[in-house]
């Protein structure tokens, strides 16, 4: 576990992720981390879980209709 200090960043509140989390998360200063809310708290992810939602209904289709897209790639 780790603990995390908030610290005043201009007028706004930030808090200093370390290093092993941001290595952790795969990501470095001046990537973008979403903030998702889920039945146990907050969740930082470098995921957009917006994306990942329109992969899913996009597999749905292609799986669907797989015969009209092998046409398509002819």
């Amino acid at each position: 576990m780790t603990t995390l200090k908030l610290k005043a960043v201009g007028n706004s509140t930030g808090v200093i992720l370390p290093r092993e989390i941001l290595s952790k998360l795969h990501v470095e200063k001046g990537d973008s981390l979403f903030v998702v809310e889920t039945p146990t708290g907050i969740e930082l992810t470098p995921y957009d879980p917006d994306f990942e939602h329109q992969m899913e209904e996009a597999r749905k289709i292609m799986k669907r209709r797989r015969a009209v897209l092998r046409e398509l790639a002819k």
